[in-house]
This record gives C-alpha cells, sequence and structure tokens, in this order.
C-alpha cells in the first residue's frame, strides 16, 4: 500500500486543512496556478493563431509557391509570359502534398470613376483558381466564374468599395498603361459582381480578382502564355522543403520563390511571436512555481509535530517528502483544472464570436484569431506539472532538517 499517498489524501480531507493557517495561502497558490495556465493558453491560442491568419491570407493572395519567369522583376506585376506547356502542369505527380497548380498573370491599372481615381492591381486567374481562401472572406455578392466565355466580372475588396464608392453589380471603368507609354492606355470596363474583406489592409486596397484571358489580350499573349503560377501545399510547415522540390522540377529558364522569401519582413515578424510566448510561458510557471513553493514550506511547517511523529514511528525523510509532494501536486491539479475551463471558455467566445478586434493596419486581421488544439493543452498541462513538481523538491528538503524530539514537544 502506498501509504504516503494514503496519508496526503488524509491531509487533503481534514477539516483543520481548509481553516488552517496555510489555507490563504493555499488558495492564492491555487489562483496563481490558475492565471498562469489561462494567460499560457491565452498567449499559445492567439500567437498561433495569428501566426496561421497571417500566413493564410498572404498565401491567398499569392499562392504559397510563384513559378515565373527569371525576366521578371520582384514586384507583383508579372512582366514576362510563361508557357503553360510544363510538365508540372496541371499537377506534380512526382511531388506529394501538393493541393493545386493554378496559372494567374497580373498588371497594374487606374480605377477611375466620376469623383476619384485609385490605383489597384488586376490579378486575372482561370477556371484551374482555387477559391477556397475567398469564399471565406466574402460579405456580399458572389464569386465570379470564368469558365466559359472572356468574362468582365470582377471581384474587389471593401476597401476599395468603400473608397471609390462602387457597389456590388456596378460597372466600373479602369485605365491600363500600354508599352509606349506615348500612346493612349486601354480602358476595360469591368463589372463588380463579389466583395471580400480579409482584413489585411496592404492586399485588400491593392487587389482585384479578375479573368486572365483580359490581360493576355491587352499584354498580346497567346491563350497558352500567362504571367506564371501558383502551387498552394498542404502543409505550411513544409513550406521551404517543397519549395526546392518544386524549384528542381521546373525547367531552368524558370524561378521559384515561395512567400516567405516574397514577404520577409512579415514572416520576420510573425516570428517573433514565439520568442513572446516561450518567455510568457517561463514567467508564469516561475510565478506559478513560487508560489507552490511558499505554500510547501507553511504546509511543513504548520505539521512539524505531524513530521516528528512520522519520523519516530521510522518513516523515512523521502517518504514524509513524498506525502507533501502528493498535496502539493493535489493543489498545482486543483490549479490546473480551473485554469484550464476558465482559459478554454475565453478561447471559445473568442473563437465563435471574434468579440475581442485588432487594427488591420498593424496586425493583418480584424479580431483576435485563435488556434485550438488538444495536444498543446495536453502539453502545457503535464509540463506545467512536472515543472512546479521539480521546483518544489529542494525546499522539501527543509523535512530532513526537522528534529522529531523537538518537533513533538512543540505543543
Amino acid at each position: 500500500m502506498n501509504y504516503e499517498l494514503f496519508i496526503a489524501k488524509r491531509i487533503i480531507a481534514a477539516k483543520q486543512y481548509k481553516s488552517s493557517i496555510s489555507s490563504p495561502i493555499i488558495k492564492i497558490a491555487i489562483i496563481a496556478i490558475s492565471l498562469g495556465i489561462v494567460i499560457m493558453m491565452i498567449a499559445i491560442a492567439t500567437g498561433i493563431g495569428l501566426q496561421q491568419k497571417i500566413r493564410e491570407k498572404i498565401a491567398g493572395f499569392n499562392g504559397h509557391i510563384q513559378i515565373t519567369n527569371f525576366d521578371n522583376n520582384y514586384s507583383e506585376i508579372t512582366l514576362e509570359s510563361v508557357s503553360t506547356n510544363q510538365e508540372f502542369y496541371p499537377e506534380f505527380k512526382e511531388i506529394d502534398n501538393i493541393d493545386n497548380v493554378q496559372i494567374f498573370a497580373t498588371k497594374a491599372g487606374i480605377i477611375r470613376t466620376a469623383s476619384d481615381f485609385e490605383g489597384i492591381i488586376l490579378k486575372g486567374v482561370s477556371n484551374d483558381y482555387n477559391w477556397r481562401f475567398f469564399e471565406e472572406y466574402m460579405v456580399a455578392g458572389k464569386l465570379p466564374d470564368f469558365s466559359q466565355d472572356v468574362s468582365t466580372d470582377v471581384l474587389i475588396s471593401q476597401e476599395i468599395s468603400n473608397r471609390l464608392q462602387i457597389n456590388l453589380g456596378d460597372q466600373f471603368n479602369v485605365l491600363f498603361v500600354k508599352d509606349d507609354p506615348s500612346k493612349a492606355p486601354w480602358l476595360r470596363v469591368f463589372t463588380a459582381v463579389g466583395i471580400y474583406n480579409t482584413g489585411f489592409q496592404d492586399f485588400d486596397e491593392n487587389f482585384v480578382i479578375a479573368d486572365i484571358r483580359n490581360i493576355q489580350k491587352m499584354n498580346r499573349w497567346a491563350v497558352d502564355e500567362v504571367g506564371g503560377f501558383e502551387v498552394l501545399i498542404s502543409n505550411f510547415d513544409e513550406i521551404e522543403v517543397k519549395s526546392i522540390e518544386v524549384y528542381e522540377q521546373t525547367a531552368s529558364t524558370l524561378n521559384t520563390q515561395n512567400v516567405i522569401e516574397k514577404y520577409p519582413a512579415i514572416f520576420e515578424w510573425i516570428g517573433l511571436f514565439d520568442n513572446n510566448i516561450y518567455l510568457i510561458i517561463a514567467i508564469m510557471i516561475l510565478v506559478a512555481g513560487i508560489n507552490m513553493i511558499t505554500a510547501l514550506l507553511v504546509l511543513i511547517l504548520e505539521r512539524t509535530q505531524m513530521v516528528g511523529i512520522l519520523k519516530a514511528l521510522g518513516a523515512s525523510n523521502v517518504s514524509i517528502r513524498k506525502v507533501f509532494l502528493y498535496n502539493a501536486g493535489y493543489l498545482i491539479i486543483r490549479g490546473l483544472f480551473w485554469g484550464n475551463l476558465i482559459g478554454l471558455s475565453i478561447l471559445c467566445i473568442q473563437k465563435y464570436t471574434g468579440i475581442i478586434t485588432l487594427d488591420p493596419e498593424t496586425y493583418y486581421v480584424t479580431n483576435v484569431p485563435v488556434y485550438i488544439n488538444i495536444g498543446y493543452i495536453i502539453l502545457l498541462n503535464i509540463g506545467t506539472l512536472l515543472l512546479c513538481l521539480l521546483m518544489l523538491i529542494i525546499p522539501s528538503i527543509i523535512i530532513s532538517k526537522i528534529n522529531p524530539v523537538k518537533s513533538i514537544k512543540f505543543e
């Protein structure tokens, strides 16, 4: 029989335990652990959630990997065409975890209305385009259909709609500069059939999604000439590996660039979230551990006579230390229980209501995104429990300093 656990349970169940001098200190320790786990859960869930949401939005506008001609510059505009007669199109047969390969082309233009004008990037796509990203962020209208004849239907952002007063179903003019600046620009008339809002203002204020055949016609490209290819992968964590594999499967005249290489500043910024998460976890566990050390020392000092009696009966210092560590473990688990309950409640409320908002100009999202994964929650709880118990091993050595003769005569 594990008599150390038996004694620990008796101590926990005793009425004196709940009304003793140590009771307020124990409650403070439990509250500290609960608050610590709540803050750690929120830090991890929102940090990872923000990283994933920003990655998702950048990939939604650019794909995970872009394949273009080496002659193109590194702006958002495709200058040189690429033939669609490639071995990897419409799919990479020798690379797994590739969701889609889709053609695209971009061209700079100016939307002109009766009272205003705005520079935009017209992104041309075809019927192989994966609309899953824009489906999530549609606020009005429908997605354009480019499977039939050349279409003038376009998808615009709510940002452009508000700034230029272009409503659903409105037609508007777009000017495109020709290769020869001395010639009059092209004038194209498009119809807004859908409005999206991703909250990523850098993209929302620029991109208009249209039929790629409009750009092919203006650039005098053949039907098999496009600006490039976008590759969508299943797992973003594999983007570096997949970039190399894609590069190896493309012709020597083509260049591949993933979104991390294309937008290094943004990815360096969101990479700093990991450091913040690690720092918060370290501080919270340290605070919880210190509170538990205080509670343990008070528990030991409060039961000095019991320690003396156990020693007189032949109990070893290790066994007595186990009694108090079991006791401390119970307190830690109580704190973890309430912390998980409160933390998950807060995260679920935010996840399904989006009650806490953010400035999209700074964070690229309109509300705090939440990532909930049972795996990291279990690891966080196990890690907190083990680290707190490890921190309690050294202060529990005070038990070996208690003299049974003096402690029994204490009262």
